[in-house]
């Protein structure tokens, strides 16, 4: 027996309340934080008597997902798993965000919860929950039954629909560009203009940059973002990637840097990137589970590999682009 908890978000959140009910069959809490099984994702099994699954460690099929617990910084993983209709329980307070915002719905997904967001549903919250599933699916089935046979009527409809959607596709795009784009600009030009009003920037190039501005320093960089048990961490939202790529640009403006470390620095503040999206990625490409199992190490791993040898063909390929 399998109990119900109601979800709420936390200061600065969206979305919800959500009500998790696991059946016996969707009776797994997945956490796709890294790091482990977080406490939050361990609470909502305790509560409801479910069993919290480590994402990156073990594959799990989506029809055994009573929720998932992720910790996006507002990028792809935030909308995946509500497009695949399962309850998404974000840690970060994002809202609808990512090229797949128009998934993020109230009614699956909720942000910024924390421990004491999470307690246990009554029944008739369950109920009430259960009964707006059913008229919903209804609707959807009654539209879906009506037809027009006029040739004359289905062109005029693709042409509207043609329409829209280059219309619906515009909206789409000022939107991110609004969202997230315009977010990041600020952020960087905060970041650099406080940096150089603090005075930072004469310390990072007098005492950070000697270091970090030659091909050794990058290799130590790489290999740091690349190591298994942190790049997940670090690649969440994107942000560490950018913010290295902030510093690094500046220390070049700056003349700090040689010119020819451009393009080997792009790929050692990278190495991260996309390893807190492995095992979301392996499930929608529909991976079976011993897949997961296997792909999510050994992709992690790789990139310990991968990421030092990318650096030193990139130093060289700058070397040749310059010295041309």
């Amino acid at each position: 027996m399998y109990n119900a908890v109601k979800i709420e978000k936390g200061h600065g959140g969206w979305g919800g309340p959500l009500i998790i009910q696991p059946t016996e069959k969707k009776n797994k809490i997945v956490s796709i934080t890294g790091g482990g099984i977080d406490p939050l994702s361990k609470k909502i099994a305790q509560l409801t008597g479910a069993k919290a699954i480590d994402g990156f460690s073990k594959g799990v099929s989506d029809d055994e997902i009573a929720c998932v617990v992720i910790n996006c910084g507002g990028t792809l993983r935030c909308g995946v798993y509500p497009k695949k209709g399962i309850m998404t329980v974000n840690l970060t307070p994002v809202g609808q965000s990512g090229p797949l915002a128009q998934y993020i719905k109230e009614d699956i997904y909720v942000s910024g919860v924390v421990e004491k967001g999470i307690t246990l549903a009554d029944g008739s919250e369950v109920v009430e929950f259960a009964e707006a599933v059913v008229e919903e699916v209804r609707a959807e089935e009654n539209y879906d039954d009506v037809k027009d046979d006029n040739w004359v009527a289905r062109g005029g409809k693709a042409l509207a629909g043609f329409a829209t959607k280059c219309v619906q596709g515009g909206k789409e795009a000022i939107d991110i560009t609004i969202k997230d784009i315009l977010p990041f600009m600020a952020f960087y030009a905060l970041l650099l203009g406080m940096i150089m009003y603090t005075g930072l920037g004469g310390l990072m190039a007098q005492y950070v940059y000697p270091y970090l501005g030659t091909l050794p320093g990058l290799l130590i960089l790489v290999v740091i973002c690349g190591m298994p048990m942190i790049s997940p961490l670090v690649g969440s939202g994107a942000l560490i990637g950018q913010v290295l790529s902030v510093l690094v640009g500046l220390g070049i403006a700056l003349g700090a840097f040689p010119v020819v470390l451009a393009l080997p620095a792009f790929f050692a503040v990278d190495a991260q990137v996309g390893c807190d999206f492995i095992p979301v990625g392996l499930s929608m490409g529909d991976a079976e589970n011993e897949t997961v199992d296997i792909g999510v190490p050994s992709i992690l791993l790789s990139r310990l590999i991968t990421g030092p040898i990318a650096v030193v063909i990139a130093y060289f390929f700058a070397m040749a682009m310059y010295a041309v």
